[in-house]
């Protein structure tokens, strides 16, 4: 099979897994098991706290010790088995740990299938800033199928969305040992420093000013996905306690009408190379951040009835919002890298996104909502938490356009011809 067919059935099968109950979790947290929100907000936490050290080091593992794809492998058969576990869990700070232990293995495999897909091109002499994000857009389409596939089952607020999640990650762990190769690539030679020694050398891209801020503003647009993800579905739920609105295809289906934001990323997605080698990643970044506070701000004014459309738009928007930031800045660390420690760089990358951005992003809202935007009946005050979160991402947008310093070379017409007959040429 062709390496690009390969491949997408990696990303496609990765974010099915994790779409069948990332965005409905809320709903089978307050609807179901009718738990608290207060410590929601620490159940959503885990995956900024796994995510801080194991993409890291897993990265670190591919880079020296095991192949990329045969780790991708291990750590989806390791979470098929605790997914299947999670519904047995009856009470929230079992229901934290159990969550968390999955997240440990299962947000290393984000950087793990990107470091799989970027060593197979690049070994075939592909493009990857042309040829990843087509491949990549099935992770999108995957998540979608995944969204769809549990609202349509009408099991948004039942455990069985935890179970076909499992069987996917159970047949993604089997299918990663058949990808290609991806042995380590750093070579270990005599008199090695500490720091080679256990593969901590990606770190030093902390030393370069431009790559130290770029991680720093990486975390803070973590945190704004993380509060999208957090409270999206669960944000249209709460209309059905609202009579005029309960019978809405929006609350009714939420799971599909969320979907629509990554219906919106494949077409986002496929237009990063056409952006990235115009604009440059500073620009690319900068609409990425102002999408953000489209997305929040639209939300905030908006409900199911003849505010749907601002629900519509604000699902639009994100597919900018999200593939501006997350595949891009993907693409940019590894183009400032060296092979030897992509996957390193990759991991500290998550780390920094869904690591500590996440568990800021969830930690300090879930906070911020219980204290000021949570009413005496405890009812939130959604446009209130919207419009907050749609200002902080304005602050982030203004300080990265100030500080993040980078002089985008855009390559002229006959550069840009050339390379595509270069690519067309059989290999």
């Amino acid at each position: 099979m062709d390496i690009k067919k390969r491949l997408t059935i990696m990303n496609f099968m990765e974010f099915f897994v994790w779409g069948a109950w990332l965005i409905t979790i809320g709903a089978y947290w307050f609807q179901n098991k009718q738990w608290k929100g207060d410590d929601f907000g620490s159940i959503f936490s885990t995956m900024g706290v796994s995510a801080i050290f194991m993409p890291a080091v897993m990265g670190i593992i591919a880079d020296r010790w095991i192949n990329a794809e045969r780790l991708l492998g291990l750590c989806h058969l390791i979470g098929a088995v605790i997914l299947y576990f999670i519904p047995q869990v009856n009470d929230p700070g079992t229901f934290y740990w159990v969550l968390l232990l999955y997240m440990l293995f299962y947000m290393p495999t984000i950087s793990l299938a990107n470091t799989v897909s970027y060593t197979a091109l690049v070994k075939r002499e592909r493009n990857i800033v042309k040829d990843f994000p087509p491949i990549r857009v099935w992770g999108t389409i995957g998540f979608i199928a995944a969204m769809w596939t549990v609202s349509l089952l009408h099991i948004e607020t039942s455990a069985k969305q935890f179970y076909v999640a499992a069987a996917v990650s159970f047949l993604l762990g089997i299918y990663s040992f058949t990808l290609p190769k991806c042995p380590p690539a750093e070579r270990r030679e005599a008199n090695q420093s500490w720091i080679d020694i256990f593969g901590l050398r990606a770190f030093s891209l902390f030393k370069d000013y431009k790559m130290a801020l770029f991680f720093i503003f990486a975390m803070l647009l973590g945190a704004a996905l993380q509060l999208t993800n957090a409270y999206g579905d669960t944000f249209l739920h709460d209309f059905a306690k609202i009579d005029i609105y309960k019978d809405t295809i929006a609350v009714k289906y939420p799971a599909i009408i969320m979907s629509i934001s990554q219906i919106s990323e494949t077409l986002f997605i496929l237009a990063i190379p056409f952006f990235l080698r115009r604009f440059g990643i500073k620009q690319v970044m900068l609409i990425s951040m102002f999408a953000w506070v489209l997305r929040f701000g639209l939300f905030a004014y908006s409900n199911p009835a003849d505010g749907l459309w601002m629900i519509i738009l604000s699902c639009i928007v994100y597919g900018m919002a999200f593939d501006f930031f997350n595949i891009s800045g993907s693409l940019f660390v590894d183009t400032q890298v060296k092979p030897e420690i992509r996957a390193s760089a990759q991991g500290i990358y998550m780390m920094m996104t869904n690591g500590f951005g996440a568990w800021l992003g969830s930690r300090l809202s879930g906070i911020a909502i219980a204290k000021y935007f949570t009413n005496s009946n405890n009812e939130l005050n959604w446009q209130g938490i919207w419009t907050a979160f749609a200002i902080y991402s304005l602050l982030v947008a203004l300080l990265f356009a100030i500080l993040f310093r980078y002089k985008h070379k855009r390559p002229s017409d006959k550069e840009i011809e050339l390379a595509e007959a270069l690519e067309m040429t059989p290999r």
